[in-house]
């Protein structure tokens, strides 16, 4: 065995550990990630392009710009639909991947608004509420793969006259009243990092149907080489946001197997279900107006009111003590110190608090065994039980 082989091996988990991520990665696309290693380049496009276009293909959109990652994707929409200093962009302080750094990276200002308590996504009345003249978007997420609301966000954008922005970096199969996540709004932007269902190591995809966008988003990514010297390539500066043949090729070849990932993740969903069963006062998964096919990318239980922020760090250690990798579902954007510093408050988001600070995040990937499951459950039931507050929990 080679110094790097050992290196990997080292580096392993344990056989009884269970991850909160493992990416399902088959024959296939190690096969076909041999190939583009033994094939020439690794940034020239071939994959890419391939990606590129089987990807809009199955959002049912007509153009995807393929990009090195969901925030660098929504940093570049923020700048091609020309937003920055002094504009408005309304969102939600809450989500995994955080993408609405990318209002900041481009110099205009993210303006909070509350969430719903049950689904997590932008609530699309208190989203009114905070339009001012300067506003100019509204960015909205599918949270843990959650369709937001999106008639009642596409009406807003409309009546308002902004931009519509689906983050779309949390979720991918789901389905809003029969329509995939990623066909809602001006344009959407997906993620393919970890802990999401289609992995690609690193890397986002942008989709939309506006021609002129699709036009400016690829001259923003980065600059071709047959595009060095034209004059109206030049006119712009453009981000190193673009996407390897590597990552395009895993990514690719995860989407064609898109189906069978989600069957597998939709066999763990059912085990969780079955065995959260025994929780006193539990509540069957939530599944708000509208949303008819939901894939979360990690399983999550809601802590009941008499459960505290503190509480649910003790069940986590708890858990890691058993070697459960579970985790919150993110810090709220109005808490961190950068926000706190330009007068975000977490009284402007009462929903938002009461949430983040009871969601756990539960292992969901296509290892999860039915054993591990009633494991993982009972010793969440036990944890919930140590801390004082009782077993009652909520999907």
């Amino acid at each position: 065995m080679s110094d790097i082989e050992d290196d990997i091996e080292d580096g392993g988990e344990l056989s009884d550990y269970i991850p909160l991520v493992d990416p399902d990665i088959s024959e296939v696309e190690v096969e076909v990630l041999g190939r583009v290693l033994t094939s020439g380049g690794l940034s020239d496009g071939r994959m890419t392009q391939a990606f590129e276009d089987a990807f809009a293909s199955y959002v049912g959109r007509a153009h995807a710009v393929a990009v090195s990652s969901g925030t660098l994707g929504t940093l570049l929409v923020m700048k091609a639909l020309g937003i920055g200093p002094g504009d408005e962009v309304i969102c939600s302080p809450y989500g995994w991947h955080q993408v609405q750094h990318a209002v900041t990276l481009a110099g205009g200002t993210p303006v909070f608004a509350d969430i719903d308590y049950w689904q997590h996504t932008l609530n699309p009345e208190k989203a009114a509420a905070k339009i001012t003249p300067q506003t100019k978007a509204i960015l909205a997420g599918n949270v843990n793969g959650h369709p937001a609301h999106w008639d009642e966000l596409t009406r807003l954008a409309k009546d308002k006259g902004l931009f519509l922005i689906e983050d779309s970096t949390e979720a991918i199969g789901s389905t809003y009243k029969g329509r995939l996540v990623g066909s809602f709004g001006d344009c959407s932007v997906f993620d393919f990092s970890e802990p999401g269902v289609l992995l690609a190591g690193e890397g986002g995809m942008i989709v939309t149907d506006d021609k002129d966008l699709a036009h400016r988003l690829r001259y923003l990514r980065r600059r071709e080489v047959e595009h060095r010297n034209t004059v109206v390539i030049t006119r712009n500066v453009p981000y190193q946001a673009g996407m390897s043949n590597l990552n395009a090729a895993l990514g690719l070849v995860q989407l064609k197997r898109l189906p069978e990932i989600l069957e597998k993740r939709r066999r763990v969903v059912a085990f969780y279900e079955a065995a959260m069963a025994s929780f006193e006062g539990i509540k069957p998964p939530y599944k708000g107006p509208g949303a008819s096919d939901v894939h979360p990318m990690v399983y999550t239980v809601h802590l009941g009111t008499r459960f505290t922020a503190s509480g649910r760090k003790a069940i986590l250690e708890d858990l890691d003590t058993h070697d459960i990798d579970a985790s919150d579902y993110g810090q709220a954007l109005y808490s961190q110190q950068y926000y706190q510093e330009r007068g975000a408050s977490r009284a402007d988001c009462p929903v938002c608090q009461k949430t983040v600070d009871r969601v756990l995040a539960l292992p969901l990937h296509h290892k999860v065994t039915q054993d591990q499951v009633a494991f993982i459950v009972d010793t969440l039931k036990d944890a919930t039980v140590n801390t004082g507050a009782g077993a009652a929990i909520y999907l």
